[in-house]
Order: C-alpha cells, then sequence, then structure tokens
C-alpha cells in the first residue's frame, strides 16, 4: 500500500513549519512533498538588511532539502488546484507541466505586492517582498548615489539621490531606516558626494501616523528615530501619480526621485482567487482547524487563510510572520491527527507583541506588552531574530558583528535588472527572465 502523500504548496512561514513538523514527527512514514520556486525558506523580516547591505542573501535564505530531511522538495509554481479530484498541477522552472494527486492538501501561498489604481505606479515602482526585489534595490540605490555623483546637473543630481518609500508599516518603515544609514554610509565615502547635502528619503502614508497598526508608544519611538536620521515622515499623503522622473503627492508637490519603494501592503496570491471558494479579502476561509469547509482534507494557513481569531471573536488573524509561523505547525498538528496521531485542536494565539528594527543600534519592540526603543529593544529585537530563523543564525549574528566594527562594503553587480522584478507580479520570489516587461 502506498504512503499517505501530503502536499504543502509554499514554503513561507506557514508552508514550512507545515513541512518542518511533519518531517520530524512522521520521519518517511509518509510522502511529504512541498512544492515551492526555489529551493529556500526566505526569513523576511531581515530582507531590509539584505537591500541595506548588512546582511548577505543567502543569510537570510535557509535551504529546504538541508533543513527538512524526509520532505521531497518540487521546484515549480503552483498553478491549478481540482479539490474534486484531488490533484495539482505546476510548473517547474523551465516551463515543464506537472501533475500530482494528494490525499492531504495544504495551502500556505503566501502574498504578493498590494497594488492601487494610481497611474504609472505599476511602471515605475518596485516592490519589497521577495530576494529578487531586495538584490534589485541594493544595486539600485548604490547605482543611484554613485550617478548623482557624475553628473553635472544639478536637478539630475538631487533626483538620484531622493528615495521615495510609500507605506510606513513593518516593511516600508524599516526599509527606510535602514536605508537611510546606507545612503549616508556611500556619500560619505564618494569624494563627489561627500561635501554636499545628505540624501533625501521620504516616507509616506495615508494612515495619521507610522506603523498605525501598533501600539502608539512604538510609533512614537520609530518616527522620532527616522526624524532624527532625516527622513521626511509624512503622513496622511500619498503618491497621486507616478512617472520616471518622479512622483505627484496628493498635495500637489512633485519630487523629482528615480527610487519609488512600495510598500503599501500585500494581497494573498491570486491563486486563491482561482480556487472559487469563499474568501474574506482575498484570504480563503477557513475553520477554526485551519480546515477548508466541504474539503475536510484541505487546509490552509497563512497569508493565504482568513483564520478566525480565537482571542477576538468575529475576527481574522492579522496576516504576520508570527501567526503564519503558528499556523503551520496547528496544521501539521491537525494533519496528523487525521492520519490518527491524535486529536485536532483550534488555532488560538494570543500576540505576544512585535518587534521593529530600525537599523544601527535603535529598535522599537514591545514583547509580551512591554514598550521598549533604542538599544535594549535592538537586542531583543535580534534576539528573537536569531530564535525564530530555522539555521543560519551563526552566519546572521556574524554578520551583525562585521558590520558593527568594519566599514559596510557596498557595490551594485547588476545581477537583477529592474525589468526582472515588475511590481505587478504573482511571483515577486522569482526574477523574471523574459524582457517583455522591459522599461
Amino acid at each position: 500500500m502506498s504512503p499517505v502523500r501530503i502536499v504543502i504548496v509554499g514554503a513561507g512561514f506557514a508552508g514550512y513549519q507545515t513541512a518542518r513538523t511533519l518531517s520530524r514527527t512522521l520521519r518517511g512514514a509518509a510522502d511529504i512533498v512541498l512544492i515551492n520556486p526555489n529551493d529556500y525558506f526566505l526569513y523576511l523580516p531581515l530582507l531590509p538588511e539584505v537591500a541595506a547591505g548588512v546582511l548577505e542573501p543567502r543569510r537570510v535564505s535557509v535551504s529546504l532539502t538541508g533543513t527538512l530531511p524526509h520532505v521531497r522538495l518540487v521546484l515549480g509554481e503552483v498553478h491549478g488546484v481540482d479539490l474534486d479530484a484531488r490533484r495539482i498541477s505546476w510548473r517547474d522552472p523551465d516551463g515543464r507541466p506537472g501533475e500530482m494527486a494528494y490525499d492531504r492538501l495544504v495551502l500556505s501561498v503566501g502574498s504578493v505586492n498590494k497594488l492601487l489604481p494610481i497611474p504609472g505606479v505599476a511602471e515605475h515602482a518596485h516592490g519589497f517582498r521577495g530576494m529578487p526585489e531586495a538584490l534589485y534595490l541594493r544595486d539600485h540605490i548604490t547605482r543611484q548615489m554613485e550617478m548623482s555623483g557624475t553628473t553635472s546637473d544639478p536637478a539630475e543630481r538631487e533626483a538620484r539621490r531622493t528615495f521615495v518609500v510609500v507605506g510606513a508599516g513593518y516593511t516600508g518603515t524599516e526599509v527606510a531606516a535602514h536605508g537611510v544609514l546606507f545612503t549616508d554610509s556611500l556619500a560619505r565615502k564618494n569624494i563627489s558626494l561627500r561635501d554636499g547635502p545628505r540624501p533625501r528619503w521620504l516616507l509616506l502614508d495615508i494612515a495619521p501616523r507610522v506603523l498605525p497598526e501598533l501600539d502608539e508608544k512604538l510609533s512614537r519611538t520609530a518616527d522620532r528615530v527616522l526624524r532624527k536620521r532625516g527622513v521626511e515622515v509624512r503622513t496622511r499623503t500619498t503618491v497621486k501619480e507616478a512617472t520616471s522622473e518622479g512622483v505627484l503627492l496628493d498635495d500637489g508637490e512633485c519630487i523629482a526621485t528615480r527610487s519609488l519603494i512600495w510598500c503599501v501592503g500585500v494581497r494573498p496570491d491570486p491563486l486563491v482567487e482561482r480556487l472559487g471558494l469563499a474568501a474574506e479579502r482575498g484570504r480563503l476561509r477557513v475553520d477554526q482547524y485551519l480546515a477548508v469547509p466541504g474539503y475536510p482534507d484541505v487546509l490552509a494557513c497563512g497569508d493565504a487563510a482568513a483564520v478566525p481569531d480565537l482571542t477576538r471573536p468575529g475576527q481574522f488573524t492579522p496576516m504576520t510572520a508570527q501567526h503564519a509561523q503558528r499556523q503551520g505547525k496547528v496544521a501539521a498538528h491537525n494533519i496528523l491527527a487525521s492520519l490518527g496521531h491524535g486529536d485536532p485542536k483550534p488555532y488560538k494565539h494570543h500576540d505576544l507583541g512585535f518587534t521593529v528594527d530600525l537599523g544601527g543600534v535603535q529598535a522599537a519592540a514591545d514583547p509580551l506588552r512591554v514598550p521598549l526603543s533604542g538599544p535594549i529593544a535592538n537586542a531583543v529585537t535580534r534576539g528573537y531574530h536569531l530564535m525564530a530563523m530555522p539555521g543560519n543564525r551563526v552566519r546572521v549574528a556574524s554578520d551583525w558583528l562585521l558590520d558593527a566594527v568594519l566599514p559596510r562594503q557596498a557595490v551594485q553587480l547588476g545581477m537583477v535588472p529592474p525589468w526582472a522584478v515588475p511590481l505587478d507580479t504573482e511571483s515577486p520570489e522569482i526574477a523574471q527572465t523574459g524582457r517583455a516587461g522591459r522599461r
């Protein structure tokens, strides 16, 4: 008799934890298949440090085959799910189709960049959801700074050293906080820039404050750190139009820039919509056991799932790594229960607090709802990340130590061109290979 086949789609926080828990428990007693476009788990919270040259890309990329010994990895993007026939279909990196039957299915496809109907944004902005985007941004920032030092046109120089970040949530705040330190470092090393005005960073959000989803104390801490570094924080403000030469704000001001960084949020992977099942704002509705109604052998978790929040009746769990990671463990537990290993349990988790890395020795954190700031918060933040990472801890800590005592290395390698990382994509984790969208 063939072993039970458990297929997991997506290796983000939820999918990786599902696979890891099942691998450790079943140890080859089932055929566990993980389908993912890449062969690594990306520790997304540290991606801003990759873009700012603090961490090397491989530090935040944890090998799937190296850490999931009893899991079979299939490289591919799932594009179809036949729930009635219990089959899924995908395309591998070479474009070849594949198909597979399953006995249990976990949908943990994650999320992609959230788009808004603003003219020019899709063509001229770049998101921040995958490794290709972070590598492109690191190259782009370095290139813009170097080119601003060689041009004789004052207007062009100002535009190239101006960076606009839209979205003051976790990602946008951290990108701006790390980015301004990065460009200051680049300017100090460039003889053509060191005596000129500082690079200009703007952080925009339609909300009344930065980090609007967090406690006001953390918001004030982040706002204070950003403004002290020279970041222009503009709340209740957003982009009305974007062009290759700059952006028009909704208050009528035009900002000349070559760098529009889009961090307004995320939306569930479009695969969820193609399933044709009940959804909540694009997220697949599931019950408290993470099961899809009508399909008890299908579970969904992470950003793609609207999971009832048992700690806040009537609401759904937010799209955060903290919830995704824990939902992955519960999904694995309930799959095991369906195979006769224990009883199913509902997903219930009280937020343990949040951390926001502001670069240098600055951070904002509220572990167990105790608000912290400065170096103490930075230590808590980095300690949390080291504990949460499933691998590469020593390498990450080593990079942090080297960054503290050595000058930051900054060269642009030109490996990811702008057309390879379009904002409007269903796969931000993969650099596009076609040139159809080249600008």
